[in-house]
């Protein structure tokens, strides 16, 4: 059964090792010229393992950051995972020695393979949901070591790499829209960010644009059950 689980989650994982191995390359490459060798990369993918945050903190490692302006930048920017966990509580609450991994590991590419709580017949949900978690952050430690060490003997041009955490989020939300046929939850979700993004600016418009979303769709919760 351990086996089975393993191939499935290998499988299941598959498309996001393409996204994570560049990004985390990416990031490696960009911690490089900021003066970080390899083991910071691997220690940042390792214990922190949250993209759009590890291209943020090169910035803060670099001019210095104090703590307040760490933590407060880390809750902006990572807002979101509060209400990824929200919606897993009933699938993680017995998940046992597996829980603690599957909170800390569930990024937004997890969270895409796993959100609509369907498992393999015969295997193991919370080693399954394990097993898929720590494939894709295997992806992302090897591409972080990857760009780091690439970074060292190459010499890059980090102008723009940034964005390539942007380019993440479009291909994901691409992705569901082109899978799901029930576009109204990314609708929802595109026209609250756009309204918040000119109420609020683009410092301030993540937490209030988490809160909108949610609000929304618990309102619209049965109209989307009901929509083809």
């Amino acid at each position: 059964m351990r086996l089975r689980a393993m191939k499935l989650a290998f499988a299941k994982s598959l498309p996001v090792m393409a996204g994570y191995v560049v990004l985390g390359t990416g990031f490696g490459i960009l911690l490089r010229s900021a003066g970080y060798g390899v083991w910071w990369a691997a220690a940042m993918g390792v214990f922190v393992y949250a993209g759009s945050l590890q291209y943020v903190g090169v910035g803060l490692l670099a001019g210095g950051a104090g703590i307040l302006t760490t933590a407060l930048t880390t809750l902006m920017v990572n807002a979101r995972h509060l209400f990824y966990g929200i919606s897993m509580v009933d699938r993680y609450k017995d998940a046992g020695p597996y829980k603690p991994y599957l909170i800390f590991a569930l990024t937004d590419e997890t969270y895409s393979l796993l959100c609509d709580g369907l498992v393999p017949e015969g295997v193991d949900p919370h080693l399954y949901r394990f097993l898929v978690s720590l494939f894709d952050q295997s992806y992302w430690v090897a591409g972080c070591v990857l760009g780091s060490l690439a970074g060292a003997v190459i010499p890059f041009s980090t102008e723009g790499i940034e964005f390539s955490m942007t380019a993440l989020f479009v291909a994901s939300f691409t992705e569901r829209w082109l899978t799901e046929r029930n576009h109204l939850p990314a609708l929802v979700g595109l026209g609250c960010s756009v309204a918040c993004l000119a109420a609020f600016g683009p410092e301030s418009f993540l937490i209030p644009t988490m809160v909108l979303i949610t609000a929304v769709l618990t309102i619209l919760r049965g109209r989307m059950g009901e929509t083809p």
